[in-house]
């Protein structure tokens, strides 16, 4: 996989060089005997998300009140982003990890919804954050779609897997976010594509 140069650990925290160079660039013969185990790294994208508290945020960034968009349960999507500059990895369990996560909070009133993403790097202090409202008549859809995405295995090759998408469809435009696998993605998204149905009858 090649040496790690001093710039891509410059002006780095002690846990962004960690992560740098111990999941995503490990190298040299002694490398996998001291590599963060994909469940490490795992762990570490789960605090910090918790550490955000970003339920909360997406509240105060919409300015309602959660009284105001309690028509269906609010529903979390997270998952690893692939957007922008980012480092990638598959894992032993054949799952592709990338240095970038993405959270996703929809929230529902009675006439729209509303859509909040924030988007962190583990080897970066970069974050974006976004809100957005749609009134449920100018929504088409809710759907979902995959990816490819480029990665290097275990022996440092370049292989693509699919990640998956949700995404709100509108006239003209489409919302993304990254959504992990799971039954309960499924079941949330069945809940948004039934109120909606409710909503344009």
């Amino acid at each position: 996989m090649g040496m790690i140069t001093n710039a891509q650990l410059s002006g780095k925290t002690a846990e962004q060089k960690k992560v740098i160079s111990k999941y995503f660039l490990v190298s040299g013969c002694l490398g996998s005997l001291t590599a963060m185990k994909d469940a490490d790294y795992d762990n570490m994208v789960d605090a910090k998300v918790k550490s955000l508290n970003l339920k909360a945020r997406a509240i105060s960034k919409i300015g309602l009140d959660e009284s105001e968009i309690s028509e269906i349960k609010p529903i979390m999507f997270e998952g690893y982003d692939d957007s922008g500059e980012y480092y990638s990895k598959i894992g032993s369990d054949g799952h592709v990890r990338t240095s970038k996560y993405q959270v996703t909070w929809l929230f529902f009133s009675a006439t729209q919804v509303y859509f909040y993403t924030y988007t962190f790097s583990m080897t970066d202090d970069s974050k974006k954050e976004n809100t957005e409202e749609y009134f449920y008549k100018d929504i088409t859809n809710f759907s979902t779609t995959t990816v490819s995405v480029e990665y290097n295995d275990n022996k440092g090759r370049k292989q693509t897997q699919d990640l998956s998408k949700f995404a709100i469809v509108v006239p003209g435009d489409k919302m993304y976010c990254a959504i992990g696998g799971s039954e309960d993605v499924e079941r949330s998204i069945q809940a948004m594509k039934q109120k909606l149905r409710e909503k344009k009858m």
